[in-house]
C-alpha cells in the first residue's frame, strides 16, 4: 500500500508510524485511517518491529474530523455518512489494544476529537506539555467516536468522563497525567528523545511477556469493546450526524459563530 498521509520506518526493532499530512492537521479522514490500519497490520506481522510508535508531523497530533469537508458537503447539499470512516477509526483504536507489541503514542499540540482518542490508545502515552486533550464532538452536536466514551469510562471512571465528554472541556497534559491518562508529561523540545528512550527500554524487555501481558489486560479490560464500536458508537454517532444540530455545529464553526442548537 502506498502512503499518503503517513511516514513509516522501522530501525532497531522500533516501528514508527508518524501522521504527516499537516495541510488538515492530520484529520482522521478514511485516507488516514485505512493508512494507520495497514501500518498497524504491517507492524504487528513484522517479526523485526518489538515495539511501535504513532506520533504526528506538524503543530499538532490530530484536529479530528475533516470539518471543512463535512462543511462542503452540507453547503451542497448533500448527506453526510460516516458509518464506514466511524467503524474503521474504532478499528484503529480497537487493534491497538489487540496487538502482540506495546504502542507508544507520543503527542504534542492539540489532540481533538478522534484524535484525541487516537492519542489515549495507546498502552503508554507520552505528551509534550503543550498538549491538550479536546473531546470536541459536543461542539459540533456529536458524541465521542474512535472509543471515546468507552476508553475514558475505563480510565477515569464515568463521572469524570461524562464531564470530558458533554463539555468538551479541553485538558491539558498536567491534568491528563494527574487523572491517570497519560504515562509522562515532559517538555515539547524533549518529546523525541523521551519516547524513544521509552521505545528502547520496551524493545530490551521481555517481549513474550510484554504480549501476554496485553493479552492479560485485554481480557481484563476490553473483551466487550467490538461489541461496544458496533451497538454503541456507530448507530448513536449515525443518529447524531443527520440531525439538523449537527449541521448547525458544523456550519457555525467554520462560520466561527456560536451554534444555535435546536434538539432536531
Amino acid at each position: 500500500m502506498e502512503y499518503r498521509k503517513n511516514l513509516y520506518t522501522c530501525q532497531d526493532g522500533i516501528g514508527r508510524i508518524t501522521m504527516n499530512y499537516p495541510k488538515n492537521l492530520n484529520a482522521i479522514d478514511m485516507d488516514m485511517v485505512l493508512e494507520l490500519l495497514s501500518l498497524l497490520d504491517e507492524c504487528e506481522k513484522d517479526p523485526q518491529v518489538k515495539v511501535v510508535i504513532l506520533e504526528s508531523g506538524g503543530k499538532a497530533f490530530s484536529a479530528g474530523g475533516d470539518i471543512g469537508y463535512f462543511y462542503d458537503q452540507i453547503k451542497a447539499g448533500g448527506d453526510v455518512n460516516m458509518d464506514d470512516l466511524i467503524e474503521r477509526a474504532g478499528l484503529v483504536s480497537l487493534n491497538i489494544k489487540k496487538m502482540s507489541k506495546m504502542v507508544i503514542t507520543s503527542v504534542a499540540g492539540a489532540a481533538a476529537g478522534a484524535g484525541a482518542n487516537l492519542a489515549l490508545s495507546g498502552d503508554f502515552v507520552v505528551c509534550a506539555d503543550n498538549t491538550k486533550f479536546i473531546q470536541a464532538f459536543i461542539n459540533l452536536g456529536l458524541v465521542p467516536d474512535t472509543g471515546g466514551t468507552y476508553l475514558l469510562s475505563k480510565s477515569i471512571g464515568v463521572a469524570k468522563a461524562m464531564e470530558l465528554c458533554a463539555t468538551g472541556k479541553p485538558l491539558t497534559a498536567d491534568e491528563a497525567l494527574s487523572l491517570g491518562l497519560v504515562t509522562e508529561v515532559c517538555p515539547k523540545e524533549e518529546l523525541a528523545d523521551r519516547t524513544m528512550a521509552l521505545a528502547r527500554k520496551l524493545c530490551a524487555g521481555p517481549l513474550i511477556a510484554y504480549a501476554n501481558l496485553k493479552k492479560q489486560f485485554f481480557e481484563a479490560n476490553y473483551t466487550d469493546y467490538k461489541r461496544y464500536l458496533q451497538n454503541g458508537e456507530i448507530p448513536t454517532q449515525r443518529a447524531c450526524i443527520s440531525s439538523e444540530d449537527f449541521k448547525e455545529g458544523v456550519c457555525a464553526f467554520m462560520e466561527k459563530r456560536k451554534p444555535s442548537f435546536q434538539g432536531k
